[in-house]
């Protein structure tokens, strides 16, 4: 009896001791795919590539949405206080005309540009953002992502976020 405890915890122990030895993966790093033509609100064919070197929010959203409504105050003052040093967000409609997207940029004084990503299912899954919304990419100058969200933050979440991506400490 005293045998099997013994020798399942040397086994344990042997095997916690070559998986430690094991190089450990490398976190991915992603890069945020910017290589994608959208027509913007107004029907202009812009590219994202535009953007490149830029600290960005890449918004995947929709003008019924509740919580993406709920977060586009938050975008419109975080791009009046930090558009100066190059910061902007880039937001794709999933499921809006160009005048329904009009109609909201007027309601909420959107101050950033917005795009049509209405069956653009090619660029839904460059950023996963296929099944529930709002979804944003957090997108540093040098292109890498910081970080990807499901859903909606306070506006003092959101601004710890573009700090974060401007490389400044928060105030």
């Amino acid at each position: 009896m005293f045998i099997r405890p013994v020798f399942y915890v040397a086994l344990s122990g042997a095997i916690c001791f070559g998986l430690a030895a094991c190089d450990q993966p490398k976190p991915r790093t992603d890069i945020a795919d910017l290589g994608f033509i959208v027509k913007d609100m107004n029907g202009t064919e812009v590219k994202l590539s535009d953007y490149r070197g830029r600290p960005l929010i890449v918004n995947f959203w929709f003008v019924n949405c509740p919580p993406c409504r709920q977060e586009v105050p938050a975008f419109v003052d975080l791009v009046k206080k930090y558009g100066d040093k190059g910061f902007t967000v880039l937001g794709l409609s999933v499921q809006d005309s160009p005048e329904a997207m009009r109609a909201f940029a007027e309601e909420f004084k959107v101050n950033y540009p917005l795009f049509e990503a209405q069956g653009r299912d090619d660029i839904a899954e460059a950023y996963r953002a296929t099944f529930a919304y709002p979804v944003s990419w957090f997108v540093k100058r040098d292109g890498t992502v910081l970080l990807k969200h499901l859903g909606t933050g306070t506006p003092e979440w959101f601004e710890t976020q573009v700090l974060a991506i401007l490389n400044e400490s928060v105030p």
